[in-house]
Parts: C-alpha cells; sequence; structure tokens
C-alpha cells in the first residue's frame, strides 16, 4: 500500500520500493498514465516537487524520496451542476461510487441536458468546495441502476481507465429474467454489434465485437417464472447483458426493447457490487449498492452476500 498524504493542493507520496531507479517521467507515464499534453502541462505549471525541489524529469526516485504533485487545484468544467440527492457509497479526494437510482442518463447526451447523473454528482462536489473535471468511468443504461466510478481529477481518471481496460474493476449485476435456466452457473461469449435496423439495439453479430457474460441463479421463482441471477462481465459492451440473456431465450424482465414482458416499469437489472484497488493509495475499494426501487423490483436478499 503507498503512503500518501493531502497537504493542501498538494498530493504527497512516499517513493515505495517497487518505484526505485525510476525516472520522475517514467511514473507519470507507465504508472500514472499520464498523456504527453497532461506531462507537459505538469512541467510547464511547475506542479511536481522531489523532496521539495524542481526536479529535471529525467532524475531518477530512491526509496523514501517524497514527490509532490499539485493536483487539488481547482479546475473549471463545462458541465452544468444540478442538485440531486445522490446516494454516495464512497468518497474520498480522488474518486467517488454513487449508487444511481433508475431513469436517469449517467452523463448529457447534449449541452443543454442538465439532469444526468453527471450533472449531480459535479454539483455534490462543487457544494463540498471542490471544482472539479470530474468524469465518470463506465456507465450504465437509463434505465439500469446501481454502482458508477468517477474520478475526480483528469490523472486519476487515466488510471482508473487503464484498470477498466485491463479488466482490474470487477462489476456484478443483479438480474431478473423471464424463465428457469438449465444450469446454476454459465457463460455466455457472443459477439455483440449495432442492431441496422434499429437506432437504439444491440444485437448478437459475427463482426461484432468480443462479449462474455457470467451468471450464476441465486433463486427460482416459480410462481412468476423468473429467476433472479447475478452477472460479472469480462467485456463491457453496450446492452450486454441484455443482449446475452434475451439470446439464451431468457430476457430481462421489464426489457421489452428485447424480448422481456413489461412486468415491471424497467428492465430488472442492478449494479449491485464494484471491486478494485484505489489508484492511488492501492486499498482494496468494496461498494455494494441497495436496491432503490419503490415499489421493489428484486426480492428481499442479503446483497451482501453477493
Amino acid at each position: 500500500m503507498l503512503k500518501t498524504e493531502r497537504k493542501g493542493e498538494w498530493l504527497f507520496i512516499h517513493i515505495p520500493s517497487k518505484w526505485n531507479g525510476m525516472t520522475i517521467e517514467e511514473i507519470f507515464h507507465t504508472v500514472l498514465y499520464a498523456s504527453k499534453k497532461q506531462i507537459h502541462l505538469f512541467k510547464m505549471g511547475k506542479k511536481v516537487m522531489l523532496n521539495d525541489r524542481y526536479e529535471n524529469w529525467k532524475t531518477t526516485v530512491q526509496t523514501k524520496d517524497l514527490i509532490k504533485i499539485k493536483l487539488f487545484n481547482d479546475d473549471a468544467t463545462a458541465i452544468q451542476p444540478t442538485y440531486m440527492d445522490l446516494p454516495i457509497l464512497y468518497e474520498d479526494d480522488f474518486l467517488l461510487v454513487v449508487n444511481k437510482p433508475a431513469y436517469i442518463d449517467t452523463h448529457p447526451n447534449a449541452p443543454e441536458d442538465h439532469s444526468s447523473l453527471l450533472n449531480g454528482v459535479v454539483f455534490h462536489v462543487l457544494m463540498n468546495g471542490e471544482e472539479r473535471q470530474v468524469k465518470h468511468i463506465h456507465r450504465l443504461d437509463k434505465n439500469t441502476s446501481g454502482c458508477i466510478l468517477f474520478a475526480k481529477h483528469e490523472l486519476i481518471g487515466n488510471i482508473l481507465d487503464q484498470m477498466l481496460r485491463e479488466r482490474k474493476i470487477k462489476r456484478t449485476y443483479v438480474a431478473m429474467a423471464h424463465g428457469f435456466f438449465s444450469a446454476k452457473f454459465g457463460t455466455i461469449n457472443k459477439p455483440i454489434g449495432r442492431d441496422r435496423h434499429h437506432g437504439t439495439r444491440r444485437r448478437i453479430s459475427v463482426n461484432g465485437q468480443n462479449a462474455t457474460t457470467h451468471y450464476k441463479v441465486l433463486q427460482q421463482l416459480k410462481k412468476d417464472n423468473l429467476s433472479l441471477i447475478t452477472c460479472s462481465l469480462d467485456t463491457g459492451r453496450t446492452h450486454q447483458i441484455r443482449v446475452h440473456l434475451s439470446s439464451i431465450n431468457h430476457p430481462l424482465a421489464g426489457d421489452t426493447l428485447y424480448g422481456g414482458k413489461a412486468v415491471f416499469p424497467r428492465q430488472a437489472l442492478h449494479a449491485v457490487k464494484i471491486q478494485f484497488t484505489h489508484p492511488i493509495t492501492e486499498e482494496k475499494i468494496e461498494c455494494y449498492a441497495p436496491f432503490l426501487d419503490d415499489p421493489a423490483i428484486f426480492p428481499s436478499i442479503d446483497i451482501y452476500s453477493i
């Protein structure tokens, strides 16, 4: 675990042994995943110090050196802040996890759209006295609820984006699907592409992107002919769970776009858990998102046992 501390606008990182012999520039390139433009701005803005001195970025660091990064200065955003009563699951100086309600977009779809979850998160951060370039690391469909991860700084967003690409951010969903599954566990490996005949739909396509979904059956609701399942993804394609479950004749309950019956006002899909290693402190973070629907869609279950 990295030893870090915040002092005003500065982040202090005590150099660990695994960084020994790296240059300052290498740390920003290979550990923090900073772009060339970002590195240029850090250099020109004199936002990085090594042991209280502005060193050449080719300088190598040694264990127990202290690198200081001016990370917490105000950074104006183009996103309109909008008040929302947000269920915050985790927050620190670097990131936050929100339990997204259903019927709200993850981000604005047009400049005049001020009603997305991102607008609400920007407002929340601003009310905490921070003006930040907040970024969503992944997204959920408008009618899907649950955990969404946001970065408070562009540099943190870079690291989290890379972690997502490397499948180091694990997300678990709970879903209600029509019918009963033939096995308690299963994996769906089918490529997903756009449906040329429908603007918002996706479909199984041999020319689509690779997609893998794992599922586990938790309960069978025999009276309603529904199965309560969990899903985890190796990939993050648009509508992936919805398309995959529909392709094996178990569409999500309420998901009329993909063949589900309108037994609920929305598709019965909830991102119940997110797990990742903190990009700065290297602590293990695990967040659980309680169900928000009223009236309830999902049966009463212990989400912390998932």
